[in-house]
């Protein structure tokens, strides 16, 4: 197995300063942030930097020899493009190692005004094929796309072959059903975008009740999901609840479950993939220490001898304890079928 001399990026999430430290500490080698304000996809109460914090956090990374990537990946609302444009102007300003963007039209503003600014395509600009990424790379010069949750190892690596144009994938975190950030499903129950809202199930709308011992977990007054006595309760996702189809309750659209691509570490470097990273700017803390230091090691040791490779056990255990429903899979990466 031949690896690239330079070893894959681990970009963990920063929802706040506090795990900005843990994810540098843990041995990330860049982290990704968003202002607060609607300028990024994770825009709700308690998360998210604020000026001196900023200043806190790249300082503490250009101390550590680290990346600092600023999420500006929502779309500007009709009438409000100078709060967009103002992001970018900060991100210029107080020196992010790269933008991540997904509306064009900010594309061409960052390029037109910063043309040294480094861009990298979001998830949320849905690129999964050659001919879109090459576009984005002809008209605006980004350096990077991170590839949305629904390719194989196999469209991966065509891909890879396919553009000069680094890629950066997930390796662990929530997975989506949905084009990334822009689900309807959400939108239709709580008519909220969580392109806008960065959440898919808004605070606003999530209402708990307890009925004959059970209890009922409601989205804007639409049942998600009945838990029994002593049933462990997940925070209510549509995509992800219980129905009753046809007599049968299951998990219709999708079930619980976070992507963990550990086991496919040596072959995603062995195809050219320059970045792993984690989702969860939403998460603790603590999750971020966890999911970072676990797969510092498993990157660290796919990348000194791929050949004898292994995943530990204590490893997948580590990320089970910080997946969804206690559970992991490889997600579109394994398709033996496709």
């Amino acid at each position: 197995m031949n690896l690239p001399a330079q070893p894959m990026e681990l970009v963990a999430p920063a929802g706040s300063f506090a795990a900005l430290q843990a994810a540098l500490k843990a041995g990330a080698d860049a982290v990704y942030l968003g202002l607060r304000n609607a300028t990024n996809a994770r825009n709700f109460a308690g998360l998210n930097f604020g000026n001196d914090d900023l200043r806190r956090g790249l300082t503490l990374a250009r101390q550590m020899g680290r990346k600092v990537l600023f999420a500006i990946n929502t779309f500007p609302q009709p009438g409000r493009a100078e709060e967009w444009h103002a992001a970018v102007d900060a991100a210029h300003g107080l020196g992010a190692d790269a933008v991540i963007l997904a509306d064009p039209g900010l594309l061409a503003y960052a390029r037109d005004r910063y043309p040294d600014m480094r861009l990298h395509l979001s998830v949320q600009g849905s690129a999964t094929h050659a001919d879109a990424i090459e576009l984005m790379r002809e008209r605006f010069g980004i350096r990077r796309v991170v590839l949305p949750r629904v390719l194989t190892l196999q469209e991966i690596e065509r891909l890879i072959r396919q553009t000069s144009v680094e890629i950066e994938v997930f390796g662990f975190g929530s997975l989506c059903v949905m084009a990334e950030g822009r689900c309807l499903l959400s939108s239709f129950a709580t008519g909220d975008s969580p392109n806008n809202r960065g959440v898919c199930s808004p605070a606003h709308a999530v209402r708990w009740s307890e009925r004959d011992g059970h209890l009922d977990a409601r989205l804007n007054g639409l049942l998600i999901d009945r838990y029994g006595p002593g049933e462990s309760a997940s925070y209510p996702t549509l995509c992800k609840g219980r129905f009753d189809v046809e007599g049968r309750l299951d998990h219709a659209l999708e079930e619980p479950t976070s992507l963990n691509a550990l086991g496919l570490l040596p072959r995603l470097a062995e195809m050219g993939v320059r970045a792993i990273k984690i989702e969860g700017r939403q998460r603790s803390p603590a999750y971020v220490t966890q999911v970072v230091s676990t797969l510092r090691a498993a990157l660290d040791a796919a990348h000194a001898a791929p050949a004898r490779y292994a995943v530990r056990p204590d490893w997948q255990a580590s990320l089970a304890r910080q997946a969804e429903g206690s559970q992991t899979t490889q997600g579109a990466f394994d398709r033996p079928w496709k």
